[in-house]
């Protein structure tokens, strides 16, 4: 079983937030769904992956296509992951359920910092993910960088 790690956005937009945490996961040769809501913020997001310098060159695509299995990172409104994914991104209070975890090596928890709902509804998921025993951490970028604010692990 994975874990859940909450970003509390609250300086850079989701856009520079998504693009290192994915750069990161393939690096490591692991394979990520982004699942979001709304068609038009991915349309936005996958604009934005594209925009990148050639050197941070981030291979994505959209789901739908005929090669939703060949794409590392793969974005969609669906709750499959149909590119065999290891970890999922879930954005703009899309659905992270505790069971989305048993499968999976992490779920990302991405939420706005200034936006209320999507910091109660940041509440109500991590409420779930605890109360089902799901290893999670907290991690804000406050102060300016990165620090986990809170964590679930427990030492065996």
């Amino acid at each position: 079983m994975g874990k859940a790690l909450f970003y509390h956005l609250t300086r850079n937009p989701l856009e520079v937030t998504a693009r290192a945490l994915l750069a990161r996961a393939l690096a490591r040769g692991l394979r990520v769904v982004v699942r979001g809501r709304d068609p038009a913020r991915l349309d936005a997001l996958d604009a934005a992956l594209w925009l990148g310098d050639k050197a941070g060159f981030l291979p994505h695509g959209r789901a739908g296509g005929p090669h939703d299995a060949d794409q590392p990172v793969l974005l969609t409104t669906g709750p499959d992951r149909p590119n065999g994914a290891q970890i999922v991104m879930s954005i703009d209070r899309a659905e992270a359920a505790p069971e989305d975890v048993a499968d999976l090596e992490r779920l990302w928890v991405m939420f706005d910092g200034h936006d209320s709902d999507a910091l109660d509804h940041a509440r109500v998921q991590w409420k779930a993910m605890t109360a089902a025993g799901v290893q999670a951490e907290y991690w804000s970028e406050e102060s300016g960088s990165w620090t986990l604010k809170a964590s679930t692990h427990t030492t065996d």
